[in-house]
């Protein structure tokens, strides 16, 4: 009985503990001296020729879909990229999220392109999965499109982590 109560014990310090590490939420100091808050990005779809990570970064105004594509297109040809992002979500609708800008990061080794979540769209991006993400990569094809494998469901979970922190 003893053993029985230390495993219960165990499982719900696991399973508690893997609940609080999805809210933990990172920030950067940027240039202009605004902070920016994200999450470790969240890879959605890998092959051996392409993948791509998403997370979602705000600024505590707005939201946005920060898309980390692999290849991706030299700085110069890169900083071309200005087309919406198109994400169909599982409610079978499909959301249009305006470019809003294309960094490199980390000695350019991380091209990381963000698209903000229109605030009437906030509801949905929190509630349905995402399904397919559709971008046009300039310089190295036309459209790119992406079929969700993986953590379809990770930008339901940063954006409820934010959303509930702003309540508290």
């Amino acid at each position: 009985m003893k053993k029985m109560k230390v495993l219960v014990l165990f499982l719900c310090f696991v399973f508690n503990a893997k609940g609080i590490a999805q809210c933990e939420i990172k920030n950067r100091m940027l240039a202009d001296g605004s902070m920016i808050y994200y999450f470790e990005p969240a890879v959605f779809y890998t092959t051996k020729s392409k993948s791509l990570k998403i997370n979602i970064v705000t600024d505590k105004e707005n939201y946005f879909v920060a898309l980390q594509p692999t290849p991706f297109p030299e700085k110069k040809i890169g900083k071309k990229i200005k087309d919406d992002l198109l994400i169909h979500l599982a409610d079978n609708k499909t959301y249009k999220l305006v470019h809003y800008d294309t960094q490199y990061r980390r000695n350019d080794s991380i091209m990381q392109v963000l698209y903000l979540i229109d605030n009437k769209d906030l509801d949905a991006f929190s509630n349905y999965e995402a399904v397919i993400a559709e971008i046009n990569m300039q310089g190295t094809e036309f459209m790119r499109s992406y079929n969700f494998k993986l953590h379809k469901n990770a930008i339901i979970e940063q954006l409820k982590c934010f959303l509930k922190k702003e309540e508290d």
